[in-house]
């Protein structure tokens, strides 16, 4: 903005780092052999703005430099991109009317100011680039301390900065990226900017979710000028992946006004993304959305690869739909309020991706895993990038889980028996879905075992490891008894059966994985009862 010290602060950074200082305005100025009042009266704006932005493009695409921009740049969409498309680090200085009104004193010669109150000068400017604004990289709040001051802080802040990791989902005209990174909900609004049509969303998210981060969000959406249509908060746990929860979400997403230039973002775990990414399905015939997974089973897995959809009582996601997000902002932060029971169920999931990955990701699940679920920030963001890593690609490769064999079905290692588990078990909240995943694991080894598969050590490693990181490793641990042939009828309602034949995907070793068809169901039961189900 204007007075907020972006040269005197530019050239004092460019000091301390080293670096030449640029202005770009003085660069546009010699560029054209015009000052550029006269250029904006002669060729209007558009023209100056695509001088603007091919001059700062030219600049970033140099050797490091400081470079400040006229206030008017980053107002400007293609502008914006090019920044972030060169890797240059974009600061904000964020200062306050008060400070502002007292810095531009004496500019009324300025053709901005030039007859005119700059007090509404400037609110207008405010209204209009601050949602801009927003999508910046580092946003420092600037007050009346002395010019040294700021830039110190300034300097601190570019050294501190680290950028999330960005991974791409690649899918032709519906890729998008996972963010993953510290810090991410209270710049959530100036991330999902450059991906969504418009600046309008419904937030989804439940009632554990919402008083823990549902403020931090609404700030970061506020603050990049987005339009919160409503907040819909629905209540914890596998209960509410049903159609009448559906039916009351769409409903209320449309009653606020909700169209199809709106986004739905989903905030919360595994249940909140697949209700609020199926609600979005569905709405208007597709709506764009964006998931904010705020547990790890969520950010390992189910925020990642369009998946979407409820259950019935016959059994779990049996209807949804393929709808990719726009956007997968993965905050780290966030796992630090989960309870340690929660955590453990996420870890499912990483374990399940350890052993589809080969034996460098298992054997660091089995030398980490028990560190993770005790709260290691490191090992949690190490598995949720690798985990991110492992999925985008195989998504990639095989979205709609149509490959003849393998590709994106491996990714139900496990499943099959955990699906019948939890459909068993009535989704009421005593059995998680990770703990359910976690003796699935278990089983399939043991079957992929019995079948001569694996080697018969692999079963035993995968159950010490599960158990050794807290999570029931057996149908036995559990806190009810199963019935093994309820558990089989579950399992001949399961998605991958075909001609009612049983599927299942299986293991010949760490990143090894297959889709077994015409398992004997009797090998199947038989193994349940060992495992603990009763006859």
């Amino acid at each position: 903005m204007p007075g907020s010290g972006k040269s005197s602060i530019g050239r004092r950074l460019a000091l301390r780092l080293g670096l030449p200082f640029l202005d770009a305005d003085s660069e546009i100025e010699t560029a054209a052999g015009l000052p550029i009042t006269e250029i904006f009266a002669r060729y209007g704006e558009p023209h100056f703005r695509d001088g603007e932005r091919r001059v700062i493009s030219r600049l970033l695409a140099g050797p490091p430099v400081v470079l400040a921009t006229g206030g008017g740049a980053f107002a400007d969409a293609r502008t914006r991109a090019a920044i972030r498309g060169s890797g240059a680090v974009s600061v904000w200085l964020r200062c306050r009317m008060p400070t502002l009104l007292r810095r531009v004193a004496g500019r009324e010669h300025r053709p901005m100011f030039l007859n005119a109150d700059p007090a509404e000068v400037l609110q207008r400017l405010m209204t209009t680039r601050h949602p801009f604004y927003a999508e910046a990289d580092l946003v420092i709040p600037c007050t009346d301390e002395s010019p040294e001051s700021t830039t110190r802080r300034v300097q601190e802040a570019i050294e501190a900065w680290r950028p999330p990791a960005r991974l791409p989902v690649t899918l032709g005209e519906r890729s998008y990226d996972i963010l993953v990174g510290e810090g991410l909900l209270a710049r959530a609004g100036g991330l999902m900017a450059p991906v969504l049509p418009g600046r309008r969303v419904v937030v989804v998210t439940d009632e554990t979710v919402a008083p823990l981060h549902l403020p931090v969000l609404r700030a970061g959406l506020e603050e990049a000028g987005f339009a919160i249509l409503a907040e819909i908060a629905v209540p914890p746990g596998e209960a509410s992946k049903d159609f009448a929860c559906l039916q009351s979400v769409l409903e209320r997403m449309l009653a606020a006004g909700a169209d199809r230039r709106t986004a739905v973002v989903a905030l919360g775990g595994g249940v909140v993304g697949d209700l609020a990414g199926f609600a979005a399905a569905v709405a208007l015939r597709g709506l764009p959305f964006v998931q904010v997974p705020t547990t790890l089973l969520a950010q390992v897995d189910s925020s990642v690869g369009g998946k979407t959809g409820v259950n019935l009582a016959l059994g779990k996601n049996l209807v949804g739909a393929f709808h990719q997000p726009r956007l997968v902002i993965a905050d780290m932060a966030t796992l630090a309020t989960l309870p340690p029971r929660e955590l453990r169920a996420g870890y499912a999931e990483v374990a399940k991706h350890g052993l589809l990955s080969g034996e460098t990701l298992w054997r660091w699940c089995e030398g980490h895993g028990a560190a993770l679920v005790a709260g290691d920030a490191a090992a949690q963001a190490h598995a949720v990038l690798e985990s991110c890593r492992l999925k985008s690609a195989v998504v990639a490769s095989d979205e709609r889980e149509e490959s003849a064999e393998g590709g994106r079905a491996l990714l139900n290692l496990g499943h099959t028996f955990g699906h019948a588990l939890e459909a068993e078990s009535g989704y009421g909240g005593a059995l998680l879905h990770g703990e359910a995943v976690g003796v699935g694991l278990g089983l399939a080894a043991a079957l992929s075992a019995r079948l001569g598969q694996c080697s018969q050590e692999l079963p035993g490693r995968v159950i010490s490891h599960l158990e050794a990181c807290g999570l029931p490793a057996r149908i036995r641990d559990l806190p009810r008894r199963y019935s093994a042939a309820a558990l089989l009828g579950r399992m001949r309602k399961d998605k991958k059966v075909r001609d009612g034949a049983l599927r299942f995907v299986l293991l010949r070793g760490p990143g090894e994985a297959y889709t077994a068809g015409e398992v004997p169901p009797a090998m199947v039961e038989s193994l349940l009862r060992d495992e603990g189900a009763e006859a």
